[in-house]
């Protein structure tokens, strides 16, 4: 058993009950447990202008190969009516990201984790110190509090 760590946001629709559906469908997805969520953020979107985003952290344990739980959560964006168009920072239904795998430190095509711009990230950090304050970053060697209290709250608020 795994503990891993998933970034969720929504700014397009219906976006509370979007991250709620997609906690629904990580919950159901066998050799998965949702174990705790975060509070939801209200954040400022990064790129081009577009509405605000919310966002959380779900603490999983599974039994999944992270390649395999990245596939799930693909699935449940399409699922949530996300269509990638290869433009970054764009407006989404549904973007759920792989923030932590254990204490793996993974660098293969389509797979970097822990993912390369979580320690950059106040919309991240900031429900994700909230779950694990303690968690050491594996590449880092940082405490998830400390990566968040560098990068500070702006733009993030309690939803």
């Amino acid at each position: 058993m795994t503990r891993a760590y998933v970034a969720l946001g929504s700014n397009l629709g219906d976006r509370e009950a979007t991250l709620r559906a997609a906690l629904a469908g990580l919950a159901a997805t066998p050799g998965c447990t949702l174990v705790a969520t975060s509070r939801l953020y209200e954040t400022e979107p990064v790129g081009p202008p577009q509405g605000a985003y919310l966002n959380a952290v779900a603490a999983l344990d599974t039994t999944l190969a992270a390649p395999a739980l990245l596939t799930r959560l693909f699935e449940l964006e399409r699922a949530a009516g996300r269509e990638r168009s290869g433009e970054r920072n764009s407006p989404r239904t549904l973007d759920l990201d792989l923030l932590l795998y254990g204490d793996a430190v993974l660098d293969a095509p389509g797979l970097r984790v822990p993912h390369p711009r979580l320690h950059e990230r106040a919309f991240v950090l900031a429900p994700l110190a909230e779950l694990a304050p303690d968690l050491v970053h594996p590449a880092l060697g940082v405490r998830i509090a400390e990566l968040a209290r560098r990068v500070g709250r702006a733009g993030v608020r309690e939803w």
